[in-house]
């Protein structure tokens, strides 16, 4: 599983930094994923932050 947060759409909330840091991180006013495979640990953290992101800027890549 791949994570992207396309940064044309990101607000910089950090709300996917608070559910699931080991993927997310903020980046200046943007956030960014931090690892190329999402850990199998912390997928279901991860698909949460998709499905919170308030602007939809998170797709998860099976």
């Amino acid at each position: 599983m791949k994570a992207k947060v396309d940064q044309d759409t990101c607000i910089g909330c950090g709300l996917c930094v608070q559910i699931c840091p080991e993927v997310f991180r903020m980046d200046g006013d943007k956030a960014e994923v931090i690892v190329a495979i999402v850990p199998k640990e912390v997928e279901d953290a991860c698909k949460n932050a998709e499905d919170e992101c308030p602007v939809t800027a998170i797709t998860i890549e099976e």
